[in-house]
């Protein structure tokens, strides 16, 4: 008796040895299970764990049944269930016949597949707490002694320690990691922000490292700024609002994750933060820029020092010396300093107005401003150099007062595309362009087949529209007037109606002064 008790003893000292080496919990239950069912030379040991519904296996060693592998106690049925329930040990050397706990089909029908006979049950604890139950089982009647169940109560005591043990290094290991991956994602964001990333930047390293799609919304969900700026899932997506203090600037959204731990969920916190101070920094370097450019043309109009200006237009990445469309419109300031801005131009303001240099090659861009900014727009251009651009912009101020005094609001034009009142009002007309705008197709005729339509719309006018007295003049038959007349009408359309008529008699005045 006294050396086997010794042999107990020193089994139980290996053992608590072997326990107190490992760190993982799962090799620890395995381990506990074998070394139960080596000391009491069982034919089967198993060990079930605890939650809030009962008891369910977790460790086997020497089972045989599927069944009885899968089986789940609830609190206080079949053995294992009291012992969870009761914290007391419990041994049955014969389960079916034993009435001292409640039988249920489920366990029974488990029990019987495996063919067991007699078990033992002892708690595993941490101070009053119940975690599991460990057990031996034979597949024949038996009885457990006092000191067996003595031995495996204290082979179940050192599992009990040593599964916190591992719990609890498993748990610092985990949040270990957790702290690495929040130190790698700080170190990532900080680098994103000093070499000045963007928030889509932003946006794909967070959805690199949480394993989801992250995409930065211009606003968020009510909901989501109501948990200021604490992540909520919306229809299965986590979205998080971007706030600078009280102000909304947008939120961030996370798809393609389910579920969140807690450090990941505090690290798509954080990318809501660092997008917020990104967008506050894009917008302070956006109004000092636009600062910069406002005053840059308000000095380019007043015509301060054209090299000066040049090197300063430089320094915001503005090219004068290319060709540049001069833009005057009644809009809004403010989207006219983006618009500039979006597309590497100037924008300011002159009296009650907005005036926009935009590099551009045609005088198009006009028709596209009006639309962005709602405004009516006189356009100049395109013209390269301070000078010239302080020039242009005259030329688009009248452009804007004669559409203004035409009615035609939210339109754009240039001179050249006003005709005659162009002509009239602007410094820089192009003259010949407007006769060859207006009288081409007959200049060619003329020219191609020696005719005379020109000076027959001349003598025209100047008798007062009058066929009799035009014919008179000119020495043909009315008919030959007629048919001139309807060949200008084939080449120019109706050239008759009030509108027509007065640009084709300027432009024949036109013609006769450029001889």
């Amino acid at each position: 008796m006294t050396r086997r008790r010794e042999a107990e003893l020193a089994a139980l000292f290996d053992t608590a040895s072997e326990l107190a080496g490992m760190r993982e919990p799962d090799a620890v239950l395995r381990s506990i299970v074998r070394r139960a069912r080596t000391l009491l030379g069982t034919d089967l040991s198993y060990l079930s764990m605890n939650d809030p519904a009962g008891t369910y296996m977790r460790v086997t060693d020497g089972s045989v049944s599927p069944l009885f592998q899968q089986v789940r106690l609830g609190l206080g049925e079949g053995l294992g269930g009291l012992v969870a329930q009761t914290a007391q040990p419990y041994v049955t050397p014969d389960y079916f016949g034993d009435a001292r706990f409640n039988h249920t089909g489920p366990i029974d029908s488990a029990v019987r597949d495996e063919g067991l006979v007699a078990i033992l049950g002892v708690p595993l604890k941490l101070g009053s707490k119940v975690i599991g139950v460990l057990y031996a089982a034979d597949r024949t009647a038996r009885e457990f002694p006092p000191e067996e169940v003595s031995l495996l109560q204290s082979l179940a005591d050192h599992a009990a320690i040593a599964i916190d043990t591992a719990s609890l290094f498993e748990t610092i290991q985990a949040n270990n990691a957790a702290m690495k991956r929040a130190e790698e994602a700080h170190d990532r964001l900080t680098d994103l922000v000093l070499r000045g990333g963007s928030a889509a930047d932003v946006a794909a390293a967070v959805g690199e490292l949480l394993g989801g799609a992250v995409e930065v919304l211009e606003t968020a969900p009510t909901s989501a700024v109501r948990a200021n700026g604490r992540a909520v899932r919306i229809d299965g997506v986590w979205v998080c609002a971007v706030l600078a203090g009280s102000e909304l600037l947008g939120g961030v959204t996370l798809s393609g994750r389910p579920e969140l731990s807690d450090a990941d969920r505090r690290l798509f916190e954080r990318s809501a933060v660092v997008t917020a101070l990104l967008l506050l920094l894009r917008r302070t370097v956006a109004e000092a820029e636009n600062k910069v450019r406002g005053e840059l043309i308000t000095d380019l109009l007043d015509g301060r020092d054209p090299a000066a200006l040049l090197a300063r237009a430089r320094r915001v990445g503005v090219e004068l010396t290319d060709p540049h469309v001069v833009l005057v419109a009644d809009g809004n300031l403010g989207a006219a300093t983006h618009y500039a801005s979006v597309h590497r131009g100037l924008a300011g303001s002159r009296d009650r107005d907005v005036v926009l240099a935009l590099p551009s090659g045609s005088t198009a861009v006009a028709q596209e401003v009006a639309r962005a900014l709602g405004a009516t727009v006189g356009a100049s251009g395109p013209v390269a150099g301070p000078v010239a651009i302080a020039a242009a912009y005259e030329e688009a101020r009248r452009c804007l007062r004669a559409l203004r005094l035409l009615g035609r609001e939210k339109d754009a034009a240039t001179m050249a595309d006003l005709g005659f009142v162009g002509v009239l009002l602007g410094e820089r007309a192009d003259v010949s362009g407007y006769v060859r705008s207006v009288l081409g197709p007959v200049l060619d005729y003329d020219t191609e087949r020696g005719t005379e339509l020109v000076h027959t719309l001349e003598v025209y006018f100047r008798c007062g529209a009058s066929l009799s007295r035009a014919k008179a003049e000119l020495h043909l038959h009315v008919n030959t007037v007629t048919q001139r007349l309807d060949r200008v009408t084939s080449l120019l359309g109706d050239w008759q109606s009030p509108d027509r008529v007065l640009e084709v008699q300027l432009a024949l005045r036109l013609l006769r002064l450029l001889g």
